[in-house]
Protein backbone atom coordinates (compact mmCIF):
# COMPACT_ATOMS: atom_id res chain seq x y z
CA UNK A 1 0.00 0.00 0.00
CA UNK A 2 1.65 3.38 -1.04
CA UNK A 3 2.70 5.17 1.84
CA UNK A 4 0.16 8.40 2.98
CA UNK A 5 3.46 10.51 3.34
CA UNK A 6 3.73 10.33 -0.38
CA UNK A 7 5.46 13.29 -1.62
CA UNK A 8 2.42 13.76 -4.10
CA UNK A 9 -0.22 14.26 -1.59
CA UNK A 10 -2.00 17.47 -1.20
CA UNK A 11 -1.00 19.71 1.53
CA UNK A 12 -4.63 20.58 2.91
CA UNK A 13 -6.14 19.31 6.10
CA UNK A 14 -9.54 18.07 6.07
CA UNK A 15 -11.51 19.37 8.51
CA UNK A 16 -14.54 17.68 9.84
CA UNK A 17 -16.71 19.50 12.94
CA UNK A 18 -18.83 17.76 15.63
CA UNK A 19 -19.29 14.70 12.87
CA UNK A 20 -22.04 12.56 14.02
CA UNK A 21 -22.13 9.59 12.04
CA UNK A 22 -19.69 6.75 12.32
CA UNK A 23 -20.62 5.85 8.29
CA UNK A 24 -19.97 9.50 6.70
CA UNK A 25 -16.69 9.91 9.11
CA UNK A 26 -15.14 6.71 7.12
CA UNK A 27 -16.80 7.73 3.78
CA UNK A 28 -14.72 10.71 3.82
CA UNK A 29 -11.37 8.92 5.17
CA UNK A 30 -11.85 6.52 1.63
CA UNK A 31 -12.87 9.92 -0.57
CA UNK A 32 -9.30 11.54 1.13
CA UNK A 33 -7.47 8.10 0.35
CA UNK A 34 -8.61 8.11 -3.35
CA UNK A 35 -8.13 11.76 -4.27
CA UNK A 36 -4.83 12.19 -2.48
CA UNK A 37 -5.47 13.99 0.73
CA UNK A 38 -4.08 12.87 3.95
CA UNK A 39 -4.37 14.82 7.14
CA UNK A 40 -7.91 14.11 8.82
CA UNK A 41 -8.83 16.86 11.52
CA UNK A 42 -11.89 16.29 13.77
CA UNK A 43 -13.08 18.96 16.14
CA UNK A 44 -15.06 17.46 18.69
CA UNK A 45 -16.60 14.62 17.35
CA UNK A 46 -19.22 13.00 18.44
CA UNK A 47 -18.27 9.61 17.02
CA UNK A 48 -14.85 7.51 17.41
CA UNK A 49 -12.55 7.39 14.51
CA UNK A 50 -12.01 3.63 15.73
CA UNK A 51 -15.55 2.79 15.47
CA UNK A 52 -16.34 0.06 13.71
CA UNK A 53 -18.93 1.61 11.31
CA UNK A 54 -16.26 4.30 10.27
CA UNK A 55 -13.20 1.77 9.12
CA UNK A 56 -16.04 -0.48 7.48
CA UNK A 57 -16.88 2.49 5.28
CA UNK A 58 -13.18 3.49 4.91
CA UNK A 59 -12.24 1.17 2.45
CA UNK A 60 -8.30 1.49 2.82
CA UNK A 61 -8.45 4.91 4.42
CA UNK A 62 -7.51 3.02 8.08
CA UNK A 63 -4.53 4.48 8.18
CA UNK A 64 -6.04 8.04 8.20
CA UNK A 65 -8.67 7.42 10.82
CA UNK A 66 -6.31 5.55 13.05
CA UNK A 67 -3.82 8.99 12.23
CA UNK A 68 -6.72 11.71 12.51
CA UNK A 69 -5.86 14.80 14.87
CA UNK A 70 -8.64 15.13 17.52
CA UNK A 71 -9.24 19.16 18.61
CA UNK A 72 -11.32 20.77 20.83
CA UNK A 73 -12.35 23.83 18.78
CA UNK A 74 -12.27 25.21 15.22
CA UNK A 75 -9.13 27.88 16.03
CA UNK A 76 -7.14 24.95 17.07
CA UNK A 77 -7.44 22.83 14.06
CA UNK A 78 -6.92 26.33 11.67
CA UNK A 79 -3.95 27.47 13.83
CA UNK A 80 -1.44 26.07 10.97
CA UNK A 81 -3.26 26.62 8.28
CA UNK A 82 -2.72 29.69 5.73
CA UNK A 83 -6.14 29.49 4.70
CA UNK A 84 -9.44 27.94 4.83
CA UNK A 85 -12.73 27.53 3.17
CA UNK A 86 -15.91 26.97 4.97
CA UNK A 87 -18.72 24.55 3.58
CA UNK A 88 -22.55 25.83 4.16
CA UNK A 89 -26.11 25.34 2.75
CA UNK A 90 -26.99 27.87 4.54
CA UNK A 91 -28.39 31.47 3.84
CA UNK A 92 -28.40 34.36 5.64
CA UNK A 93 -27.26 38.72 5.75
CA UNK A 94 -23.34 37.33 6.88
CA UNK A 95 -22.92 34.65 3.98
CA UNK A 96 -25.32 35.38 0.77
CA UNK A 97 -23.05 37.66 -0.63
CA UNK A 98 -19.70 35.71 -0.27
CA UNK A 99 -20.17 31.74 -1.12
CA UNK A 100 -18.73 30.78 -4.16
CA UNK A 101 -18.60 27.05 -6.15
CA UNK A 102 -15.82 24.46 -4.99
CA UNK A 103 -14.33 25.09 -8.34
CA UNK A 104 -14.11 28.80 -7.64
CA UNK A 105 -12.19 28.27 -3.91
CA UNK A 106 -10.63 25.27 -5.53
CA UNK A 107 -8.55 27.93 -7.81
CA UNK A 108 -8.01 30.47 -5.08
CA UNK A 109 -6.65 27.78 -2.86
CA UNK A 110 -4.30 26.00 -4.82
CA UNK A 111 -1.67 29.28 -5.15
CA UNK A 112 -1.23 28.81 -1.35
CA UNK A 113 -0.17 25.24 -1.49
CA UNK A 114 3.21 26.34 -2.61
CA UNK A 115 3.54 27.91 0.74
CA UNK A 116 1.95 25.78 3.23
CA UNK A 117 -1.21 24.05 4.30
CA UNK A 118 -4.77 25.24 3.63
CA UNK A 119 -7.98 23.56 5.21
CA UNK A 120 -11.42 22.57 3.64
CA UNK A 121 -13.73 22.47 6.97
CA UNK A 122 -17.32 20.79 7.10
CA UNK A 123 -19.61 21.11 9.38
CA UNK A 124 -22.03 18.87 11.72
CA UNK A 125 -24.65 16.82 9.43
CA UNK A 126 -27.77 18.34 11.82
CA UNK A 127 -27.26 21.89 11.79
CA UNK A 128 -23.84 22.92 9.62
CA UNK A 129 -21.65 25.11 10.81
CA UNK A 130 -22.05 28.52 13.09
CA UNK A 131 -21.74 31.69 11.66
CA UNK A 132 -18.59 32.00 14.55
CA UNK A 133 -17.32 29.32 12.96
CA UNK A 134 -17.58 30.80 9.50
CA UNK A 135 -15.69 33.69 10.05
CA UNK A 136 -12.77 31.69 11.14
CA UNK A 137 -12.33 31.18 7.10
CA UNK A 138 -11.53 33.08 4.75
CA UNK A 139 -13.64 31.55 1.94
CA UNK A 140 -17.18 29.86 1.62
CA UNK A 141 -18.21 26.58 -0.41
CA UNK A 142 -21.89 26.58 -1.55
CA UNK A 143 -22.28 23.67 -3.72
CA UNK A 144 -25.13 24.69 -6.25
CA UNK A 145 -27.37 21.63 -6.03
CA UNK A 146 -30.66 21.44 -7.53
CA UNK A 147 -32.68 23.86 -5.67
CA UNK A 148 -35.56 21.24 -5.01
CA UNK A 149 -33.51 18.98 -2.45
CA UNK A 150 -30.31 20.89 -1.94
CA UNK A 151 -28.90 19.31 1.30
CA UNK A 152 -26.18 17.26 0.46
CA UNK A 153 -24.92 14.19 2.79
CA UNK A 154 -21.24 14.95 4.69
CA UNK A 155 -19.14 12.51 2.23
CA UNK A 156 -21.21 13.37 -0.84
CA UNK A 157 -19.85 17.34 0.09
CA UNK A 158 -16.30 16.17 0.87
CA UNK A 159 -15.87 14.62 -2.47
CA UNK A 160 -17.05 16.66 -4.41
CA UNK A 161 -15.02 19.81 -3.26
CA UNK A 162 -11.68 17.49 -2.86
CA UNK A 163 -12.33 16.69 -6.43
CA UNK A 164 -12.59 20.21 -7.41
CA UNK A 165 -9.19 21.10 -5.50
CA UNK A 166 -7.53 18.31 -6.68
CA UNK A 167 -8.33 19.47 -10.14
CA UNK A 168 -7.85 23.38 -9.62
CA UNK A 169 -4.15 22.03 -8.17
CA UNK A 170 -3.65 19.66 -11.34
CA UNK A 171 -4.47 22.51 -14.18
CA UNK A 172 -1.79 24.92 -12.28
CA UNK A 173 0.99 24.81 -14.01
CA UNK A 174 3.08 26.54 -11.35
CA UNK A 175 2.95 28.21 -8.13
CA UNK A 176 3.73 31.76 -7.65
CA UNK A 177 6.94 32.21 -5.37
CA UNK A 178 6.41 34.48 -2.66
CA UNK A 179 9.84 35.65 -1.02
CA UNK A 180 7.69 36.52 2.53
CA UNK A 181 6.03 33.53 3.87
CA UNK A 182 2.32 34.03 4.48
CA UNK A 183 0.66 34.60 7.91
CA UNK A 184 -0.97 31.53 9.62
CA UNK A 185 -4.20 30.90 10.93
CA UNK A 186 -3.00 31.37 14.27
CA UNK A 187 -1.37 35.22 13.64
CA UNK A 188 -4.41 35.77 11.42
CA UNK A 189 -6.76 35.18 14.39
CA UNK A 190 -4.47 37.39 16.28
CA UNK A 191 -4.81 40.19 14.35
CA UNK A 192 -8.35 40.13 13.18
CA UNK A 193 -9.38 39.76 17.15
CA UNK A 194 -6.92 42.78 17.65
CA UNK A 195 -8.71 44.84 14.66
CA UNK A 196 -12.09 44.00 15.45
CA UNK A 197 -11.57 45.70 19.14
CA UNK A 198 -9.71 48.66 17.84
CA UNK A 199 -13.03 49.21 15.44
CA UNK A 200 -15.36 48.70 18.32
CA UNK A 201 -13.54 51.60 20.33
CA UNK A 202 -13.99 54.02 17.34
CA UNK A 203 -17.64 53.27 16.93
CA UNK A 204 -17.39 51.89 12.99
CA UNK A 205 -18.46 48.40 14.45
CA UNK A 206 -21.33 49.00 16.54
CA UNK A 207 -25.13 47.99 16.84
CA UNK A 208 -26.65 44.98 14.09
CA UNK A 209 -24.40 45.73 11.70
CA UNK A 210 -21.12 45.21 13.55
CA UNK A 211 -20.71 41.60 12.67
CA UNK A 212 -21.81 42.01 8.60
CA UNK A 213 -19.09 44.59 8.43
CA UNK A 214 -16.21 42.49 10.21
CA UNK A 215 -17.21 39.29 8.45
CA UNK A 216 -16.72 41.77 5.31
CA UNK A 217 -13.40 42.65 6.54
CA UNK A 218 -12.34 39.03 7.18
CA UNK A 219 -13.40 38.33 3.39
CA UNK A 220 -11.99 41.22 1.96
CA UNK A 221 -8.47 40.72 4.13
CA UNK A 222 -8.20 37.00 4.22
CA UNK A 223 -8.31 37.15 0.23
CA UNK A 224 -5.15 39.26 -0.18
CA UNK A 225 -3.57 36.47 1.53
CA UNK A 226 -1.38 38.56 3.86
CA UNK A 227 1.96 37.42 4.24
CA UNK A 228 3.49 37.29 7.73
CA UNK A 229 5.17 40.99 7.47
CA UNK A 230 1.73 42.34 6.95
CA UNK A 231 -0.57 40.77 9.30
CA UNK A 232 1.59 42.42 11.89
CA UNK A 233 1.58 45.59 9.88
CA UNK A 234 -2.43 44.79 10.59
CA UNK A 235 -1.89 44.15 13.90
CA UNK A 236 0.47 46.97 14.50
CA UNK A 237 -2.16 49.68 13.37
CA UNK A 238 -5.31 47.94 15.38
CA UNK A 239 -2.59 48.34 18.79
CA UNK A 240 -1.99 52.07 17.46
CA UNK A 241 -5.64 52.65 16.96
CA UNK A 242 -6.78 51.32 20.88
CA UNK A 243 -3.69 53.59 21.94
CA UNK A 244 -4.69 56.37 20.49
CA UNK A 245 -8.40 56.35 22.12
CA UNK A 246 -7.30 55.33 25.26
CA UNK A 247 -4.95 58.68 24.80
CA UNK A 248 -7.99 60.31 23.85
CA UNK A 249 -10.12 59.11 27.33
CA UNK A 250 -12.94 58.03 25.10
CA UNK A 251 -13.10 54.51 26.58
CA UNK A 252 -12.13 52.94 29.29
CA UNK A 253 -8.85 50.82 28.54
CA UNK A 254 -8.87 47.07 28.11
CA UNK A 255 -6.11 44.95 29.94
CA UNK A 256 -4.11 43.24 27.12
CA UNK A 257 -1.04 42.95 28.52
CA UNK A 258 0.27 45.22 25.62
CA UNK A 259 2.92 47.84 26.61
CA UNK A 260 4.06 49.07 23.34
CA UNK A 261 1.09 49.49 21.59
CA UNK A 262 2.80 49.97 17.95
CA UNK A 263 5.12 47.00 18.05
Amino acid sequence: MPSLHHPGLLPCAVVLVRTHYAGNLGSVARVMRNLGFSELVLVDPQVEPGDREARRQSTHGEEILHSARIVPDLAAALADCLAAAATSARSGVLLRSHARPPAVVGELLVPMLGHGKVALVFGPEPSGLTNEEITLCQHLIHIPAHESYPALNLAQSAAICLYELRQAYLAATETAVMDEPLADGALQQRMFATLQTAFEEIHYLYGPKGPVLMHGLRQLIGRARPTVAEAKLLLGLARQIRWFVRQAGDVKPLDTGESNPVS
